[in-house]
């Protein structure tokens, strides 16, 4: 089986560091390994939170950070001032837009509503296959167990067919879930049971 060829990992996380340390130390790690492995990283491009966390280590480690903020955000002045690149969008939805368009694979760490809402964007972007683009999760501290439960509750309750389930890559590791990236299969069981 042949790898995928990942350039770009758009990271989607919380903009607050959440109740433990345990979550800005994955994030740092993570930032790392993807400037390690030559992948530009892909973020909001604030300066809040994990995300600030993950693009100050990749950077850190000689990494290419793009950020992708809303012009809500940059005339807060929240933009991320040291980044490779910074782009401005008009909006939330073109700014989600533009970070799909950018990336070739996707992470999500711990995070609120926002984290979530980008994940299942691309996770079901990816089921009706509008894109072809891994998807992981980066479940420090057993961050997602409660969110993996529900996804489970979907496909015992006859709303997700199981091979969707199994669709994104879990990891606690960092390096173990940039692995499973580079060798994930699209999923081509229709997501109707």
């Amino acid at each position: 089986m042949a790898l995928r060829s990942i350039r770009s990992v758009a990271v989607f996380c919380g903009s607050n560091h959440g109740a433990s340390e345990t979550y800005a130390d994955a994030a740092r790690v993570l930032g790392r390994i993807l400037a390690e492995a030559g992948m530009t990283v892909i973020y909001g491009g604030t300066t809040n939170g994990l995300m600030a966390v993950v693009a100050d280590a990749a950077l850190a480690a000689g990494g290419k950070v793009h950020g992708v903020t809303t012009e809500t955000l940059h005339l807060r002045g929240q933009s991320h001032p040291g980044l490779t690149m910074c782009e401005i969008a008009p909006s939330l939805q073109l700014r989600k837009a533009r970070m799909i368009e950018l990336a070739d694979a996707f992470i999500a760490l711990p995070g609120g509503i926002g984290t979530v809402e980008e994940l299942m964007q691309v996770w079901s972007m990816n089921q009706l296959s509008e894109i072809d683009k891994p998807v992981g999760l980066l479940n420090s501290a057993g961050f997602f167990g409660a969110f993996l439960q529900f996804i489970d509750h979907m496909v015992d309750t006859k709303f997700l067919p199981a091979a969707h389930r199994h669709s994104i890559c879990v990891e606690a590791e960092a390096a173990s879930l940039v692995d499973q990236l580079r060798s994930y299969t699209h999923t081509d069981v229709p997501k109707w049971l």
